[in-house]
């Protein structure tokens, strides 16, 4: 079957999409699939497996399902995006989850009920648009790709074996054309009663473009050229241009694309546009996250939360428990203990890292000097996300240990400089014949021996 959509589709809110999916030049029948609900905002590809039109049948369910799980909860999606009603984006999060899982339900179910399509499955991945903000469900190895401001940058990661081999240095890139079973994925919606999706969720902003497209396409695309197709093809066009693309260089799979184009907002677009990479570009400035892709980046980005903060208010009192690392977007504030000043931080600037790893009291007071916004980000929220992304956790791992060993090296320094001080005072004091100052050096070797003791970082806890 083939499916061309040429000319612009509007949905709510004035997005535009162009789906189209195609049987390819090998495949007998079109086991992929595409959903597009104009009124939810929401886009599904599916590429469904088991021959003999049961993959066909797992894509259309999985996706169908999904649609009238997300529709049945229409009214907690206007709240969320009317910002009443207690609807959080953990709300969308789990309605993303809870309705794969329906899906994989239903087609693990259909599988068992119809033997000639017992083992049927299909990869899926949704996007739901909500005002500004993106929410992705994703299992397989079908990909979603964000075009924004001439950078393409794929958004979920491939469930395969292919993948799983790189991850782990069994495989280059240069061997995957003599791996068997390349196809293979590790995950799929149907093949058991249960499955464990990717969801997460970003900040969309005004131009930003999105294809969502079965391996069947990206096969055959690098990012580096599907950067240069969204920057010379025009969106109306980009769909039928990318399945002529993939047939031409063989199209040994079905094809499936759907390209989304959110409308410009002059209104808008400055101020959402500049905070939304500020908060990447100091994030990636930081020790703690230099080491993410701009993927990883953006769900470290989910489980901040920005407050503002007026001249004076306190951010942190000396003696509160500590459970939050802040980062200072905008703005100054002073870090003191009581009336004595300690040091002032801009933008850019953080404190209170060590309390994602270890709860302890503050050491000191944090105080706006000016008009300030604030960055936290919450010890749990960074545990789960760490507990769900095994490679973020290797990489903030390492870069901890890092922080972590400079700080020491730093305490050791002060230390060492701080007694050569004392020792140059007390030969002064011999010399000159006066008296002699007394140094407690058992509390000096105490303290070199515990580099908690000093610290060039305001961690503020403890």
């Amino acid at each position: 079957m083939a499916a061309f959509m040429t000319e612009p589709v509007n949905a709510e809110g004035g997005v535009r999409f162009w789906p189209a999916t195609d049987v390819g030049r090998v495949r007998e029948a079109n086991e992929d699939s595409f959903l597009v609900d104009k009124k939810l905002n929401l886009y599904i590809v599916a590429d469904g497996m088991g021959g003999h039109a049961a993959g066909e049948v797992a894509s259309s369910m999985a996706s169908r399902v999904v649609r009238d799980a997300i529709a049945a909860e229409r009214d907690a999606l206007t709240e969320f995006e009317q910002g009443h009603g207690g609807t959080t984006r953990k709300d969308i999060l789990r309605l993303l989850e809870a309705s794969v899982q329906q899906a994989c339900s239903a087609v693990h179910a259909a599988g068992v009920a119809d033997e000639s399509k017992r083992g049927m499955g299909t990869t899926l991945d949704g996007l739901l648009i909500i005002g500004n903000r993106g929410f992705i469900a994703h299992v397989g190895d079908s990909r979603i790709y964000l075009y924004r401001q001439g950078s393409v940058h794929q958004l979920t990661e491939d469930h395969s074996l292919i993948n799983e081999l790189l991850k782990r240095g069994k495989l280059t890139r240069e061997q995957i054309d003599k791996v068997q079973y390349k196809n293979a994925v590790t995950r799929a919606v149907g093949v058991y009663e249960s499955v464990e999706p990717d969801v997460f969720d970003f900040d969309v902003l005004p131009g930003d473009r999105f294809l969502l497209c079965s391996d069947g396409l990206s096969g055959y695309l690098e990012e580096s050229e599907l950067q240069s197709l969204f920057e010379e093809i025009p969106e109306e066009k980009l769909t039928q241009h990318l399945i002529d693309l993939a047939n031409e260089r063989g199209g040994k799979d079905n094809i499936t694309a759907v390209v989304v184009r959110v409308p410009d907002d002059e209104k808008g677009v400055d101020k959402l546009t500049r905070e939304v990479h500020l908060k990447l570009e100091i994030l990636h400035q930081m020790p703690l996250f230099r080491f993410l892709t701009y993927q990883e980046l953006v769900r470290v980005l989910n489980i901040t939360d920005v407050r503002a903060y007026e001249p004076g208010a306190q951010v942190v009192a000396e003696g509160d428990d500590g459970d939050q690392l802040f980062v200072v977007l905008t703005g100054q504030v002073k870090v003191h203990s009581g009336s004595t000043m300690i040091v002032e931080l801009g933008p850019g600037q953080h404190f209170g890292e060590m309390a994602l790893v270890d709860k302890a009291v503050r050491s000191a007071s944090v105080t706006a000097v000016d008009q300030a916004k604030i960055l936290h980000i919450k010890r749990r929220d960074f545990f789960d996300m760490v507990r769900k992304d095994h490679d973020v956790a290797v990489k903030l791992l390492w870069s901890f240990l890092g922080v972590l060993a400079k700080r020491l090296r730093n305490t050791s320094r002060e230390l060492g400089e701080a007694r050569e001080a004392l020792a140059a005072e007390d030969l002064s004091a011999e010399l000159l014949g006066e008296p002699t100052q007394r140094v407690d050096t058992a509390a000096l070797e105490m303290a070199e021996g515990d580099p908690a003791t000093r610290t060039t970082e305001p961690d503020l806890d403890g």
